[in-house]
């Protein structure tokens, strides 16, 4: 084996490094035709999760080459640090972002949904289908899957590291600044697809007698047709975006 590269993480990377090695600079193999996109995965951490990479002080993109004895250092996303005139490794974020969320997410997928955000979620696809659906249709992949990050081609992609649906969402938010782009109830919780007022004669025949009785406003998924009308759940779901957007705001606990 040939003489090896110094590899450091910093930040939240070390979260896929072994308790070992995190915050420290530790030794990786290299040989001639790895890049240091090559040498990061080896190490654990998904493309994806990388921003910035440094090899000897100067920035490098992925498919850069180093040689024996460099010094490689990885950086996550900066949220208030300008990097301008240095070369980010990751692909730019996307204007408009939608998602696809993996399955063991689906808490995640419908609080998305709930504020207005594009989340498709497959119950059944394997890996491979979902990495092709985001990158045929240029979806963020929200996943807990490291392997699934590391797949060549999925250029967006967030490790999601929180365990519970309600903090998966405030981390997703924070760290993607998606705080100006949420609509809530402008989506279907169960397709993903767009609301719209709806006339309540053109629904009437699919509402529950009772509803027709004591409610006049109503809405409708253009995809699945699912009919929606603020029942007594409203409140609840009216809390849970309150809560989020608070915990989302700027200057709020982190």
């Amino acid at each position: 084996m040939t003489a090896g590269v110094e590899l450091r993480a910093y930040a939240e990377l070390n979260d896929f490094l072994p308790p070992d090695v995190r915050f420290t600079a530790q030794r990786r193999p290299v040989r001639p035709h790895q890049t240091v996109k090559d040498i990061v995965e080896a190490a654990g951490i998904p493309h994806t999760e990388v921003d910035l990479l440094l090899v000897n002080g100067a920035s490098v993109d992925f498919g850069h080459h180093p040689s024996p004895g460099d010094r490689l250092a990885a950086y996550p996303m900066f949220e208030t640090l300008d990097v301008g005139p240095l070369t980010r490794v990751r692909a730019r974020p996307l204007r408009d972002p939608r998602f696809v969320v993996d399955v063991n997410l689906g808490g995640l997928a419908r609080m998305l949904r709930l504020l207005g955000m594009d989340a498709r979620c497959e119950w059944d696809a394997e890996d491979a289908v979902l990495a092709e659906i985001a990158a045929a249709e240029h979806r963020i992949l929200l996943t807990r899957d490291r392997g699934l990050l590391e797949r060549r081609n999925v250029t967006h992609g967030v490790f999601v590291h929180a365990d519970r649906p309600f903090e998966q969402i405030v981390e997703v938010i924070r760290r993607l600044d998606l705080t100006d782009r949420l609509a809530p109830f402008s989506r279907c919780l169960r397709c993903g697809g767009v609301v719209t007022d709806v006339a309540k004669d053109d629904v009437v025949d699919r509402i529950p007698p009772l509803t027709r009785r004591y409610y006049d406003t109503f809405r409708r998924c253009v995809d699945c047709g699912r009919v929606y009308w603020a029942g007594s759940h409203q409140r609840r779901l009216d809390e849970l975006v309150a809560r989020i957007i608070a915990a989302t705001a700027p200057g709020s606990p982190r």
